[in-house]
Order: C-alpha cells, then structure tokens, then sequence
C-alpha cells in the first residue's frame, strides 16, 4: 500500500487550520451585524457553507462518528487541535457547530465581546459542566458555591446531593435571589461561582444580573445564569455582566419537542479563582475540547439538527408564546379558583420591575421606540383549596397535557412537588417555596381562548 503524505510535513495543515479559524472569524463578524432573527436563521451556515456541502440550503447532517483523514500529519494535527476538525463526534462533529456557533451568536447578540459555545446531551450536563471545573478539591479546603434555591429539580439534586453530600461541597442558598444583600452575605474566600435561574422554573423568580454579577466578580468567581426559560429572544445576561449562560436547549428554543439538548454558552476572559489559562480565555471551548472530550456528554447529531429547525424562528415563536401566556395569566388571576399566579408580566407580581428592566423581546421597539417586554410562555399559579384541589384539578384537563416537560408548542401543566421537584423532599420545596398546591403551566401555541377553556372547566 501506498502511503500519500505531504512533503510539507504537519505546517501546511497547521497553516491552513489558521486559515479556517480567520475565514470563520470572518464570517462571524459579518452576522455580529445582523439582525437576531437573520442570525437565527442562518448563523454559520451561508451561500460558501452550502456550495461545499452539495448545495444544500439546509445545515447538513452528520450521522458519521468519525472523520476521515488525508494522512498522518492532518490526523497529528487535528488531535492535537492545531486545526479545527471534527475528529470524532463525542469531541465534535460538523453538526453540532453549525448549532454552536448559531448559539454563540445569538446569545452574544449585543454584547461587546466574544462568545463561544459547547452543546451538550442535555440540559443537566450543561449544568454539570459549566459549574464542575470551578469545584475541584484543592487539599482540606471547605469549597462553598453560592446558588438560588429558586432553580429547576435537578440543578436542586446535583448540587445538594452530587456536590454537597458526595464530594463535602458546601451549599449556601440564597432564599430570596431578590435580596442582593443575602447574596453577598453568603459570599467568602473559600467560593467558587454564583448561579441563579432567570426566570426560574416553577416559581419564576427573578433576580438582579447586572448586581449579582458585581458581587461575584468583586469576589473573584463567575457568575453562572440558567436562562433556559427566558431563551436569548427575551434576555441576554452575558450583555448584563454574567460570565456563562446555560440552558436546556431542549425547551423553549426547542418547542417541538423532538431532541434533548444542553448548551454551555460563555463570555471570553471570565473570572474565576482557579483554573488554567485556557478555562480562562475561552471557557466554552475548554470544555468541548477538554472536559467534555473527557466526560463524554456528546450531543447526537440528529438531535441538534432538529434543535436548528426549531431555532430558526425563536424570536416570533417567543414573541407569541409570550403574548398569550400574558392573556392566560390575566385570566387565572381574576379566577375565583386560584389563590396566587407567579408570572413576572403581571404587574402586581413582586419581581414585575425587575423583570420589565431585564427582559424584552428582541429587536422591538413599541410606538414610542421603547422596547416591547416579553416574559416568557411559562407560569405557576396556586389552586384554590389544597393540593388535593390541585390534583382534581389537573386530572379534569381536557386539552393541555399533563408532563413534565415546558417549552413545548403544545400546552403542558405539571405539579411540581409530585414530579418535576417531588425527589428534593419537603425540605428542600420549602426552601425552593414550592407548596404542594402549585401548577406550572407551559403556555404553548393552542388559541389562548381554547387553553384558558380548557382551565376553566377543570377549575
């Protein structure tokens, strides 16, 4: 057998890695200036993208797990990542940067910096390596992070139980993320990073970015926000000073359900006490390279090409999704059956001000220029007479489904104590102020008279 090597040796593919990192450069300050929805549709992938990829129009998909090399030296080169490639798909994998840098885009829309992002296999192993690196055990030093307990179940357990009990990680929740003085009272030399959910899920709870970030980077740590709820449509907190943004991809930027998908999406040069030079620098890419090489928490190909079908309109679903949701909230807190509903778009709800100051739909300006708020397809409300109440209630649904899912073009309702936070116990819902009698309902694309029908006639 013949074997074909450059007589160039491993320069000529390292020059032309530098070659494709400044024409993707290039190609990435020309969407910085688009429009978000243009960036939504198109990211990367332009007229050049689809001559190479047979002319077609669509991000293609790689099922393959592994990339064929011309010789010896391209391979060298690529594993030693002196070259972009794909390699091996629990690496990367052409697919899935079509949708990672449509992410970074987009949530780097209007920020002056840098941003990159690493898609990861769900939501929960965005979480899990977005916060790992900064928790490493340095000899008997008591580490402590900094965490709303207003947060999704499983951000709940992997902190309290993988983190805390497991590996002697102290916890310390802030109980009310309103309040920047419990924040910075819980903050010492010994923590690692900040992590808030903005809104949060079920009880959507704001808080302060833009403050708690001059908390954390006064510390030294960064602070890590969950926006999965918001999605990049309504709220940016990169452009507030938060240094890694998370999401469960698989929710509203993914309403038609078909894939599970997380995204670790960072800012360049983030602060942090620990770490090398290279978490530092460009922190997403640390982990698509090196952490998440090592973990393996790959995203499927096919999962994020259905994930970029559904991004491509996220702004207008958002826009909608948002206006309707508003509507069924008016309604359920004028209903006799309901005791309390937590949406931050209702003007008596406490974290209304905050959250009319932070979120808003992208690009969108009101007949005065100012922009149009948006809060969100997602609400909790509180039936009348007890968690039983509650039950009967969501047994009697007609038409919203009953899951444990949100985000879905489809409207969903769950309970949160008996599903989605039921194995925290009762402990860990108080201090999450998750009452037994709490419905979160996912308001999805249905006619807003048809969904709140439906809620009627089961209240």
């Amino acid at each position: 057998m013949t074997v074909v090597k450059s007589p160039s040796g491993i320069d000529v593919y390292i020059a032309r890695g530098q070659q494709m990192v400044a024409d993707a450069e290039a190609r990435r300050e020309t969407m910085r200036n688009k429009k978000f929805a243009t960036i939504a549709v198109h990211g990367l992938y332009g007229l050049q993208e689809a001559l190479v990829n047979q002319g077609s129009i669509n991000e293609p998909l790689y099922l393959s797990s592994a990339q064929h090399f011309e010789n010896s030296d391209h391979m060298e080169a690529a594993l030693a990542y002196q070259m972009p490639s794909w390699t091996y798909s629990r690496i990367a994998n052409p697919t899935l940067h079509y949708l990672e840098e449509t992410l970074a885009l987009l949530e780097g829309y209007g920020f002056a910096g840098q941003a990159s992002c690493c898609v990861t296999s769900s939501g929960m192993s965005a979480i899990f390596l977005a916060t790992n690196p900064f928790v490493g055990t340095q000899g008997s030093q008591r580490l402590n992070i900094v965490v709303s307990s207003r947060c999704y179940g499983g951000t709940f357990m992997l902190f309290s139980e993988r983190y805390e009990k497991e590996r002697g990680i102290e916890v310390r929740w802030v109980t009310d993320p309103h309040d920047l003085a419990e924040w910075q009272g819980l903050i010492d030399e010994d923590t690692r990073f900040l992590f808030g959910e903005m809104p949060s899920n079920p009880g959507l709870s704001v808080f302060d970015i833009e403050q708690v970030a001059r908390l954390a980077h006064q510390a030294g740590v960064p602070l890590i926000v969950d926006s999965t709820v918001a999605t990049p449509a309504l709220l940016r907190p990169l452009c507030l000073g938060a240094d890694i943004v998370v999401h469960s991809v698989s929710k509203s930027m993914n309403t038609g359900g078909l894939a599970i998908a997380g995204a670790v999406i960072s800012r360049h040069q983030i602060v942090s006490k620990v770490g090398s030079d290279e978490l530092r620098e460009n922190f997403a890419l640390y982990l698509k390279l090196l952490p998440g090489r090592d973990f393996g928490p790959a995203l499927s190909p096919f999962s994020a090409l259905m994930v970029l079908k559904d991004l491509h309109t996220l702004r207008s679903k958002l826009d909608f999704l948002s206006q309707s949701c508003l509507q069924v909230a008016q309604f359920l807190a004028q209903h006799s059956g309901v005791t309390a509903v937590l949406y931050p778009g209702l003007p008596q709800d406490s974290g209304h001000k905050l959250a009319a100051r932070q979120m808003q739909l992208v690009d969108s300006a009101d007949k005065s220029g100012q922009p149009e708020q948006r809060y969100g397809h997602l609400l909790s409300f509180r039936v009348k007479g007890g968690a039983q109440h509650a039950r009967q209630f969501f047994d009697r649904l007609q038409l919203i489904m009953r899951a444990t899912d949100l985000g879905r073009i489809k409207s969903i309702a769950t309970i949160p104590a008996i599903s989605t936070h039921q194995q925290q116990g009762e402990a860990g819902r108080k201090l999450a102020d998750i009452p037994a009698d709490l419905v979160r309902l996912n308001v999805g694309g249905e006619d807003p008279l048809d969904i709140m029908q439906d809620l009627e006639q089961a209240l």
